[in-house]
């Protein structure tokens, strides 16, 4: 349990607390226009103080992903080395169990988790002596442990899966611009203008787009709407006087 919050307690120690102070109470729409101007100020000029020095931070947001799926990766090996090797196919045997005849069944959960054992059992015969008794003892835990095991294996699996695409997702954003400005459009189409988007995408680093693109699912549309303006304008301008 430790392990799975490890990369959610680096990434909020991280993150320290920036999306929710550039939130600023932005994603109530009910607000008096002048606290709105205030605040979509100090918002841009965060913004464009903070440009080009927000890679790190995006990175560590990434790294924590990858460190997600290592983690549950990391957590099959060692559960499979707790079972002495036998974790890896649990599941996998407990499917070929349940298409197998009725006849030919051998259940592979009773080797990780034997159901009976032979049990002694003390009690005073006839005699007034202590007599010994062997008996059969079903073990009612272990009919429990094979339900969670068997539930955790397709739970490593699918976590496993969906991890390694999310990772392959970033990795995609991380090396593609296109792609960048494809999600960009996709998610704030409606409000951009297709210009502003490329000026962000093509003139801002990875960090940058990926704090903008978190910073709209936190604040208002019409806030947001004007500050990627104002900050692609601030862009343009900066490139201007480059040149």
């Amino acid at each position: 349990a430790l392990l799975f919050y490890t990369p959610r307690y680096l990434w909020k120690m991280w993150e320290g607390g920036k999306i929710q102070a550039l939130q600023m109470d932005l994603h109530v729409s009910v607000m008096s226009p002048e606290d709105r101007k205030k605040k979509e100020e100090i918002m841009l000029e965060y913004l464009q103080m903070k440009l080009f020095h927000n890679n790190f931070w995006a990175l560590r947001y990434y790294f924590c992903e990858l460190l997600a799926l290592i983690n549950v990766v990391g957590q099959m090996f060692l559960m499979d080395r707790f079972f002495d090797g036998e974790f890896m196919r649990y599941g996998i045997e407990v499917i070929n169990f349940s298409q197998t005849d009725q006849e030919d069944r051998v259940d592979p959960m009773i080797y990780i988790f034997p159901r009976m054992t032979k049990c002694t059992f003390f009690k005073y015969g006839l005699s007034g002596e202590v007599e010994r008794h062997d008996s059969i003892c079903i073990l009612p835990l272990n009919i429990f442990n094979e339900k969670v095991y068997i539930f955790l294996w397709f739970w490593f699996i699918i976590l496993a899966i969906l991890t390694l695409l999310l990772v392959g997702y970033r990795m995609v954003i991380l090396s593609s611009r296109k792609v960048r400005r494809a999600l960009l459009k996709a998610h704030y189409g409606r409000l951009i203008s297709d210009d502003d988007i490329d000026t962000i995408v093509m003139k801002s680093g990875i960090g940058d787009w990926f704090l903008l693109y978190m910073v709209g699912v936190n604040v208002d549309s019409r806030v947001y709407k004007e500050v990627f303006h104002q900050l692609a304008e601030y862009l343009e301008d900066r490139k201007s006087e480059q040149y």
